[in-house]
């Protein structure tokens, strides 16, 4: 995963933030939270991990299904972590598959505008 730098211009000095080891999922939907901290969805890899703005893992969610799709904060004081998972191309998907679960008090998101358009 990379991050960029950025201004009112646009993006620039690409450099990679983590890398993620062969075996453990390819990264796919994510969400910052309040300190800063990337929250990302490992397709294939069954969990969700968290990361500090340095690149550390910080903690790590495992879920009982394979295929984590994305993830956000909501719930009362955005404290809840949501995670949406896939069940498409499992030969023997697990029942919560394709369901949307819940993580109650993984951390505290940030406030989203409401979408404009």
């Amino acid at each position: 995963m990379d991050v960029f730098d950025h201004d009112a211009g646009g993006i620039s000095g690409r450099r990679p933030l983590v890398e993620i080891e062969e075996g453990a999922g390819f990264p796919d939907g994510l969400t910052v939270d309040a300190e800063g901290c990337v929250w990302v969805a490992l397709w294939d890899g069954g969990a969700v991990r968290r990361y500090t703005p340095a690149g550390e893992l910080d903690r790590v969610v495992t879920l009982p299904t394979p295929r984590t799709t994305a993830c956000a904060f909501g719930g009362p004081g955005l404290t809840d972590l949501y995670v949406t998972t896939a069940r498409t191309g499992l030969a023997s998907p697990h029942p919560l598959s394709g369901s949307l679960l819940v993580v109650p008090g993984a951390g505290k998101g940030l406030p989203q505008p409401a979408f404009e358009g």
